[in-house]
């Protein structure tokens, strides 16, 4: 190699005066760069705050792309959605016919107005008392200011997602060292730390346990805290009544209204919030799910400048950023593809028998949650909670997660995590006969007998649901269940519905009967 010294090149003045003139444009393009970008960038800049982020870690995603946000140090969120469809506001008075099960609070909610209001009208002299067949006047709503289209968090971080299994919750919380580390409580006579407690709701659920974790540091400390507010102590997440006490039913609260909010925006299935001090809340249509999710739990909580803090960049959304880093660095999108089918699937018993459709679509968990569960009753002649012989069986092949508490959690894609792919749940399932956690499963393959085990039940019957991603797939929308070719709808009412297979209908109803009567 030669290494005799080359001869330097010396730039005259012309070539001197190119070259500062490509650089001066180059700074120029760049500046304009640079402003385009603040414009038209899918972030727009909020308020500092501070990021401790202690837990951050995500293996690998398998399902859905992981949305990498901008760089850590100022607070972003992402510029609005595109407007969402919202049902319109109600501009008349209407009038409702009260039926078995209704309350005024239930209604008044139904219709987006206060209880007050709905009273008041009505001059109800015992708002305790109602008649089924009364007929009531529900006015029409007064809708405030516009709700803010801050964006709080992404979809995936409010179902319990693809990044859900990764997050480890009692290593978080026990790093934290507040009240929640030594907390524990007597749920169903069994003793559960909060550790466990905000694990068995997150999965019961369906909801993200990052996102519980921070609304509980919201609204008591819990997380952080060693010696909390002494009011918080029996209520860490609000006084939600007498009978509302303890961390396992105040969090499960806190998921049915987050869920509650995602899933009626799914649907386009409100237009307005209504807030504890009775006013109606327009929502702004360029938001997302997530974020609909958290201003709906919040609204029954906070009056208005309480409620617009909880859901703008000084609320939630600074308490998630100090716990966990920028909520959108989570992100992955889209958690349903715009062509997900459903995999195969059948009726939930065994082959020859007749069992009755007693429940169309109405809540995976929860009334909050999508409707996304169907009921099935056993045959025979009792009635009400009795022993059954019969068996639930698989409806897909899938490995058995988990097993308890009479639910049974089965992973259709057998990658062995709960937050990924389908998942089906089975409710209601008797500790006797029970498939255990780790079997495998066949489609057809028995898994136990149905009961009323495990929740609320009128009578012994099997509760199944569907979901994917973490998110509760309605039966009755886009990706209806499909069990041996019967296909689901519904009719607008939690509970009613029709399977229909080859012109073959038959319908939801709570007993038995020729009407709702299914073989395999």
């Amino acid at each position: 190699m030669d290494t005799e010294e080359q001869p330097r090149r010396v730039l005259g003045p012309l070539t001197t005066l190119i070259m500062l003139t490509l650089m001066v444009g180059v700074m120029v393009a760049m500046v304009i760069g640079v402003t385009w970008l603040v414009n038209n960038s899918t972030y727009w800049s909020a308020p500092e705050v501070s990021s401790s982020a202690s837990n951050n870690e995500t293996a690998p995603i398998s399902q859905g792309q992981l949305v990498t946000a901008m760089p850590t140090g100022p607070a972003y969120t992402p510029t609005p959605d595109p407007p969402h469809a919202l049902p319109p506001i109600r501009v008349k008075t209407e009038q409702y016919t009260v039926k078995a099960g209704d309350s005024l609070g239930v209604i008044a909610q139904r219709y987006g107005i206060s209880l007050e209001q709905l009273i008041d009208e009505n001059e109800l002299a015992n708002p305790n008392i109602l008649e089924v067949g009364q007929v009531l006047t529900v006015p029409v709503p007064s809708p405030d200011i516009r709700g803010p289209g801050f964006k709080i968090i992404p979809d995936s971080e409010l179902v319990f997602g693809p990044s859900s299994d990764y997050f480890d919750v009692r290593s978080f919380i026990e790093r934290q060292g507040g009240y929640l580390s030594s907390y524990s409580e007597e749920v169903n006579k069994v003793s559960l730390s909060g550790t466990q407690i905000v694990e068995r709701v997150a999965k019961d659920y369906s909801l993200n346990p990052r996102l519980l974790l921070a609304v509980l540091e919201y609204q008591s400390g819990w997380v952080t805290q060693h010696n909390p507010n002494s009011a918080t102590l029996e209520e860490p997440i609000a006084d939600l009544g007498e009978r509302a006490k303890g961390l396992y039913i105040q969090l499960g609260w806190a998921a049915n209204h987050l869920n509650q909010g995602y899933y009626l925006w799914r649907v386009n299935g409100t237009a307005t919030w209504l807030l504890g001090d009775g006013s109606v809340v327009p929502i702004d249509s360029t938001i997302n799910a997530g974020t609909a999710g958290v201003q709906q739990m919040f609204a029954p909580l906070y009056d208005t400048a309480g409620w617009n803090h909880a859901v703008t960049e000084g609320g939630l959304f600074a308490t998630y950023s100090t716990l966990f880093g920028f909520p959108f660095n989570y992100a992955i999108e889209p958690l349903l593809a715009p062509d997900l089918q459903q995999p195969k699937m059948q009726l939930p018993f065994e082959e020859g028998l007749v069992w009755s459709f007693t429940g169309g679509g109405h809540g995976g968990w929860g009334s909050g949650s999508a409707w996304a569960a169907l009921d099935f009753a056993p045959p025979g002649e009792a009635l009400g909670c009795v022993q059954s012989d019969e068996w639930v069986v698989a409806i897909a092949d899938g490995l058995i997660l988990r097993a308890e508490n009479g639910a049974v959690i089965q992973d259709l894609d057998g990658d062995g995590l709960e937050g990924t792919g389908w998942v089906v749940l089975y409710m209601h399932v008797e500790t006797r006969d029970r498939v255990p956690a780790g079997t495998y499963l066949k489609a057809g393959e028995r898994i136990g007998h149905p009961s009323c085990e495990g929740g609320v039940s009128s009578g012994t019957h099997v509760h199944v649901a569907r979901r994917y991603n973490g998110e509760w797939i309605p039966t009755d929308q886009d990706i209806p269940f499909n069990l041996d070719d019967w296909i689901s709808s519904g009719t607008g009412q939690a509970y009613d519905g029709y399977l229909t297979r080859y012109g073959q209908v038959v319908e939801a109803y709570a007993g038995r009967s020729e009407i709702n009567a299914i073989q395999r």
